[in-house]
């Protein structure tokens, strides 16, 4: 993990240093990542529009034939809720409002008595074993995420870390009956927005082992996993970043 974030800082270091950016550049990176980040997120959750499909429906406003009004409705919201969290990069703080904000833009028009509400109900999910990893009673996750922001905003661990470590600690809660891990992803994102780093990117390929490393961590409270994962991603989102500004770093 040192070796990873030690990386990570090396090119963090020479983005800072192309900074500021042009609008031009700006744009391109915003047009990738928006499409990059909306499908993959939306493609782990069981999505099943195309990476072409999500461009088109992101770009031309045009609708595909056989697919959902609602995956159509997952893809237009999250555009909306990466513009957000874009927007709240420029403030130091995360409320719980900021939180329940990023859910609703995620559910509206598609569960909208859910939408930015804590969940009444239990829930458990099934781990790839077949059990099932139960989430803690619903009349306990007002204080878990009152405990979890206020974890968030004391937090010294490094950028990266603290990143990860809200994540990992998001899905443990599940303090929504839907689209939990699109809001934990877009929560990461905005912690790593927040301290200059580029939107992250967990492909729909990684899913497998995303979903292990989660377990790994709701089973024996084993972070490790997760976080090396993670510091891998932002690797790679680095590499993407500076490839769209039409650079090579050695």
């Amino acid at each position: 993990m040192t070796q990873l974030l030690s990386q990570i800082a090396k090119q963090k270091q020479t983005l800072d240093a192309l900074r500021p950016l042009s609008c031009e550049q700006l744009a391109n990176l915003k047009s990738y990542f928006d499409v990059e980040l909306t499908y993959n997120s939306n493609a782990i959750e069981g999505n099943t529009l195309t990476y072409n499909e999500t461009k088109i429906v992101l770009n031309e406003g045009l609708t595909i034939g056989g697919k959902t009004l609602n995956e159509h409705l997952e893809v237009i919201n999250h555009k909306e809720a990466i513009d957000f969290i874009e927007a709240l990069s420029t403030q130091k703080h995360i409320t719980l409002k900021d939180i329940k904000d990023i859910h609703y833009l995620i559910l509206k028009g598609i569960d909208n008595k859910n939408a930015g509400s804590f969940r009444e109900i239990e829930v458990g999910v099934r781990k790839s074993d077949g059990s099932i990893h139960k989430f803690c009673h619903p009349l306990e996750v007002a204080f878990e995420m009152e405990k979890f922001v206020d974890e968030v905003e004391k937090s010294s661990k490094e950028s990266v870390t603290k990143s990860a470590l809200a994540h990992l600690k998001w899905v443990s809660i599940h303090p929504f009956s839907d689209g939990n891990g699109r809001t934990a992803r877009l929560l990461m994102n905005l912690i790593l927005l927040q301290n200059g780093y580029p939107i992250t990117i967990i492909k729909k390929e990684d899913r497998v082992a995303y979903i292990q490393a989660i377990e790994s961590y709701q089973e024996d409270g084993d972070e490790n996993i997760f976080l090396k994962f993670i510091a891998q991603k932002v690797l790679e989102s680095f590499e993407r970043y500076f490839e769209i500004l039409n650079m090579k770093v050695i």
